[in-house]
């Protein structure tokens, strides 16, 4: 190993210990912050190292967002499985938000992993799947940034219920933030009823949580929400947030 090798080690070293010790402090001192003063320090602390995640289930996060920091990367996940409707609000989203979309595409097209690993793996394994076309393209895709901004928030499911406003990524090594990590079901509806955000139209036809189209399915009026995530599979999440 090479003296400037041994030092380029050290740096990353002193920066990863760095950016924890930002988030223990900024992880108590934001706890109850509302969600925009969490974005404006994100955005302040990290410039244009700070990228945001969207589903393209709603728009939520990327009004927020875009009020405070114009012109932010957003990194979506094209699985080559999403709905339509999903195609379609991600397409809404490039043309009226002051946001800049990035598609983040899978080693592999469907086709190529159906060849290489047999059809429908989503169903035969669903966890392989979703790191070979969700977790794996976006571990590439933050790789440039040091923070990245989520929407997950503590009600909803029990995994996401010890979800801090600011957290440390260990898997990725870098800041994750979640503004709305404190907002209940209710806070989400007012706030889009209120500034007319754009909401993927499945909401209206009985998807409340909305993923790939061969692992989703509409949810009966009372059942939890993501119940239709996964179903029958014994899956709650894809991996991206574990």
């Amino acid at each position: 190993m090479t003296l400037v090798e041994i030092e380029t080690g050290l740096e990353r070293q002193r920066g990863v210990l760095d950016l924890r010790g930002i988030v223990e402090s900024a992880a108590a001192f934001l706890e109850d912050a509302p969600a925009r003063e969490i974005i404006r320090w994100a955005a302040a602390t990290f410039g244009d190292r700070l990228c945001l995640t969207s589903s393209m289930s709603d728009a939520l996060l990327i009004d927020l967002v875009s009020r405070v920091k114009p012109g932010v990367d957003v990194l979506f996940i094209d699985t080559g499985y999403h709905f339509a409707e999903t195609i379609g609000t991600r397409d809404a989203v490039r043309q009226v938000y002051d946001v800049n979309v990035i598609d983040i595409k899978p080693s592999r097209t469907v086709e190529e992993q159906n060849r290489e690993l047999g059809p429908r793996l989503h169903g035969r394994n669903p966890d392989l799947c979703c790191f070979l076309r969700k977790v794996e393209p976006l571990n590439r895709a933050l790789e440039p940034y040091l923070a990245w901004i989520s929407g997950i928030r503590r009600d909803e499911s029990p995994t996401r219920a010890n979800t801090k406003v600011v957290e440390w990524d260990a898997k990725r090594q870098m800041v994750k933030v979640n503004p709305i990590a404190r907002w209940t079901q209710d806070d989400v509806d007012n706030y889009m009823a209120d500034n007319g955000v754009i909401i993927n139209p499945l909401h209206y036809d009985g998807y409340p949580s909305i993923g790939c189209a061969p692992c989703t399915r509409r949810v009966a009026p009372g059942e939890d929400p993501r119940s239709g995530r996964w179903a029958g599979l014994g899956k709650t999440e894809c991996g991206i947030h574990l």
